[in-house]
């Protein structure tokens, strides 16, 4: 599994790298560099790649369309850590990109990078039909804004400190978190054309995935290792984060993750053999220590 990620790393950070340098110059171009490089582990590209190897897609289509979703993860990791909002100085293991270059810069390249999102996948590079392109930009601009991970975050800090309900909080993931992951699993589906019923069965896989994503981050803030972990971590308890680990317990939660991924393999029975690597990835989602 990690040999997979790796390769999946090096080849989306490399085709990021080719593209802003192809760019002309900015000033905002280290603080976008430093929020996106080196990078997570590339799970939602691996999710991407998984399902797209269902529908055999070419796996450069696959990498230019993960590097899209990266520049939109990366945005929203940098106005997350913002003072404004989860106030946190340490994000992969060094400190936050509005540490580093101060909050107005931080703001202004996330920015810039959840517009090269929209960018990435209009460049010629990609190479598919110019209606399936404008429809992967209107799907990822969805899953992005107030629909998806913006007004998630929106309602991850009004709920602070208040008693919210199990059907809100997991409202609330899946827009933060599973929006993004919902959109990797429908692209596939999106590139080949497929039914409004097919796209939308992909969807709520991404969902179930992301919902399983957010959980197992919040059972690593719970439980895990700052080191490991990259960024501060009992930060959810201190600020009366609304998690389902708070509303069902550690055990409870754990339980949940498990259904989820039954759920997710069901689903995609039908698929057969086809479907291991999602299987393998889903698996390393809970078990994983950052």
């Amino acid at each position: 599994m990690k040999k997979k990620l790796d390769k999946i790393a090096k080849d989306t950070n490399l085709f990021l790298k080719n593209f802003l340098n192809n760019q002309d110059n900015s000033k905002l171009t280290s603080a976008m560099k430093y929020g996106l490089f080196p990078g997570g582990k590339k799970i939602r590209s691996k999710i991407l790649i998984d399902i797209g190897s269902l529908f055999s897609i070419n796996y450069k289509t696959l990498i230019i369309i993960g590097a899209a979703v990266e520049c939109i993860h990366a945005y929203s990791l940098i106005h997350d850590d913002l003072p404004c909002m989860d106030d946190d100085n340490i994000r992969r293991g060094k400190p936050s990109t509005h540490v580093k270059f101060g909050e107005s810069t931080a703001i202004l390249a996330g920015n810039s990078l959840q517009t090269m999102a929209c960018e990435i996948l209009s460049n010629h590079n990609l190479k598919i039909k110019e209606r399936t392109k404008i429809n992967l930009i209107k799907k990822l601009s969805e899953c992005s804004g107030h629909l998806g991970i913006a007004g998630g975050q929106y309602l991850d800090l009004s709920y602070e400190k208040k008693k919210i309900s199990k059907n809100k909080i997991i409202e609330m993931e899946k827009k933060k978190t599973g929006k993004l992951f919902s959109f990797c699993c429908a692209a596939p589906a999106i590139i080949k054309n497929k039914s409004k019923k097919e796209i939308k069965f992909f969807e709520n896989i991404g969902l179930n995935i992301g919902l399983l994503f957010q959980i197992a981050d919040d059972l690593i803030d719970f439980k895990g290792n700052s080191k490991k972990a990259g960024k501060k971590t009992g930060k959810d308890q201190k600020k009366g984060k609304a998690t389902l680990i708070s509303l069902l317990g550690y055990t409870n939660a754990v339980k949940y993750c498990n259904k989820i991924i039954l759920n997710v393999n069901k689903n995609l029975k039908k698929y057969g053999s086809n479907s291991k690597n999602t299987k393998e990835t889903i698996n390393y989602i809970l078990k994983r220590e950052k």
